[in-house]
């Protein structure tokens, strides 16, 4: 297969509306080729007159660890062309920024999620490139997660770095699909075209949204895996809470959770008693790890392990944000008084709980904490959600 980036270095007549113009490429360590060559150096010698680049979270280098550690604007040591930092002094590119092009080629590797922050990116450069009269240009990528849609809409009103808009935390779109959304949702008047994948098959095994003669690189840092792919969508809302995630260990993402005052194993039974269908289509492992840094950095914890992946994984039946629900759940339960939601600073948001920011409000944490709540009352709200998401972006799809 092709990605978008490939198809448009292997093909003239894609590159010939580019000629004369000067162009940006908005990129990070997994912006490569087929060859792993890295996006930048590949339009350069393609003849590309690439005139700046743009980091998003994490940097161009991808070297920024955590949350909110800013990356600055500098100068690129080969080309002399300006980086400029859509993750520093500012989120949305300026004026300034989008002056230094007239075509915005858009080549970040998303994870499907909502809340990775890619796909605000994406809505800030659209909106900026109306203001400005500038063309933007998807390579579209491939969707790791695949098409499969989960959680509750992004309340009005909650929107975020985290929260582009009304959408659930899976959203199951490639970016260029995302692109489409965006400006129908924002009406926006932008000259925006996508240079779509071929051969991408996101229902079809053992990939699903990956293809398996692709090589993974981390679009940020702790993006290791395509397992870390598949259940982030609920395993990031840890980032919320004062369990650990794994950051700090050799799979961060993973876990459902980790913790020097929990037991797994019990957790792990008490989810299996509220609701066993809500952990199919994985495997869950009780494992232990010492963080060498971030949360409960030097304790041994207590977790589980995610393996949306081997013989026992089901593309269709794997729903990471119901099963991270569940873990909450029993927690709460077996442990009514746990300090479970972590008040901090989050993605420039200082006001509301972190929990809530990432889940787009607050019903999660509300039902998480409602000993009266129960599995399906949450089920009910999510899949109405579920079944409006679908019924707006079905018709987005571009690949089949």
């Amino acid at each position: 297969m092709k990605f978008g980036i490939d198809r448009l270095l292997a093909d003239p007549a894609l590159r010939r509306p580019l000629d004369g113009k000067r162009v940006a490429l908005v990129a990070h360590p997994a912006s490569v080729t087929r060859d792993l060559t890295h996006s930048l150096d590949a339009l350069i010698a393609a003849g590309v007159n690439v005139t700046s680049a743009f980091g998003p979270q994490h940097g161009l280098k991808g070297d920024k660890q955590d949350n909110m550690i800013e990356t600055g604007d500098e100068t690129d040591p080969v080309y002399g062309i300006p980086v400029f930092s859509l993750y520093g002094e500012v989120r949305r590119p300026t004026g300034q920024m989008m002056s230094s092009a007239d075509v915005f080629l858009f080549d970040l590797q998303d994870l499907g999620c909502r809340i990775y922050t890619f796909v605000t990116t994406l809505l800030y450069l659209l909106e900026e490139a109306a203001r400005h009269g500038k063309e933007v240009w998807v390579l579209d990528r491939p969707n790791p997660a695949g098409r499969p849609v989960e959680g509750t809409l992004l309340v009005p009103g909650q929107e975020s770095f985290v929260g582009a808009a009304e959408m659930p935390m899976r959203h199951g779109l490639t970016m260029g699909e995302m692109g489409d959304w965006f400006i129908g949702r924002f009406d926006l008047d932008v000259d925006y075209r996508v240079v779509e994948m071929v051969g991408w098959r996101p229902g079809e095994a053992p990939g699903f949204g990956w293809p398996q003669d692709r090589i993974w690189i981390n679009p940020s840092p702790n993006a290791a895996s395509v397992n870390m792919a598949r259940a982030y969508a609920g395993t990031v809302m840890l980032e919320g809470t004062n369990l650990s995630e794994g950051r700090g260990t050799t799979r961060p993402l993973e876990v459902p959770f980790g913790a020097p005052d929990l037991d797994a194993g019990a957790v792990l039974a008490k989810m299996q008693a509220l609701a066993p269908e809500w952990l199919a289509g994985c495997t869950l492992r009780p494992c232990w790890f010492t963080p060498t840094f971030h949360k409960h950095s030097g304790e041994l914890c207590s977790a589980l392990m995610v393996h949306a992946e081997g013989p026992d994984y089901d593309h269709d039946a794997f729903r990471p944000w119901r099963l991270q629900a569940l873990a909450f759940k029993a927690i709460r339960t077996l442990h009514p008084d746990y300090d479970l939601w972590r008040d901090f600073p989050y993605e420039y948001e200082l006001e509301r709980l972190a929990i809530d920011v990432i889940n787009g409000g607050p019903a999660l944490r509300e039902w998480v904490d409602d000993p009266q709540a129960a599995p399906g009352d949450l089920d009910r709200l999510a899949a109405t959600d579920e079944a409006r998401w679908l019924e707006e972006t079905t018709p987005l799809l571009r690949y089949e």
